[in-house]
């Protein structure tokens, strides 16, 4: 079995979305011991910008081909997702929406011709995990209610355009950890850390069963 992992912030200790997707990553690999966990970081190592510019460019001036870089990265990307029977995406918010290295990645997805928007959907039905950190609070009544342009966008690629059975676990209010502005919400940031753990467990735990079924 193997399990596609990205992984998208920029800290590599400490952060949230790292940890709650190392939680349901362990979840799945209780359920297959032996299985492969398939790993592209963007925070470490982001993809390059041009590539999914000169691929849009020779979609609409063919007589200007995209190096065969940027062919053999999309096929590399592709190649990924294809070979996996679950799926574990960890992004935090940044600004608000998803991070640029994101972006980057979904904009040469979207342009794979299998897994892509003209592709036969070889990924729906999969099982898939999304873990998500925010570092205010965005639900309802909040001062930044709507805010939240990550998650819906996020679900709207994964779910409905990839479609994959998508669960997620998240935590808020991250930075009542350390911004003593924010220390009259810890406790709430904490009860949200502990429902994204338990959430992460679960939803690895169900990728996994999903996997084999």
């Amino acid at each position: 079995m193997n399990l596609f992992r990205l992984d998208a912030s920029i800290r590599t200790e400490g952060s949230v979305s790292r940890a709650l997707a190392d939680t349901a990553e362990q979840a799945w690999l209780a359920e297959h011991p032996g299985g492969v966990v398939t790993r592209r970081d963007l925070g470490v190592e982001p993809l390059p910008g041009g590539a999914w510019t000169a691929l849009a460019h020779e979609t609409v001036n063919p007589a200007a081909p995209a190096p065969a870089e940027a062919h053999a990265l999309l096929d590399r990307l592709g190649a990924e997702l294809l070979a996996a029977d679950a799926f574990l995406f960890a992004v935090p918010m940044y600004n608000w929406n998803v991070p640029e290295q994101v972006k980057t990645w979904i904009d040469l997805i979207l342009k794979h011709p299998v897994v892509g928007v003209h592709g036969d959907w070889p990924l729906k039905g999969k099982p898939a995990v999304l873990t998500l950190s925010r570092g205010g609070g965005y639900g309802p009544g909040t001062p930044k209610e709507g805010w939240d342009h990550a998650t819906p966008y996020l679900r709207m690629i994964l779910a409905d355009v990839f479609g994959l059975d998508l669960h997620i676990a998240e935590a808020e209010l991250t930075h009542a950890f350390w911004n003593p502005e924010m220390v009259h919400l810890r406790a709430l940031a904490e009860e949200s850390m502990k429902t994204g753990h338990e959430n992460a467990a679960e939803h690895g735990s169900r990728a996994a069963r999903l996997a084999v079924a």
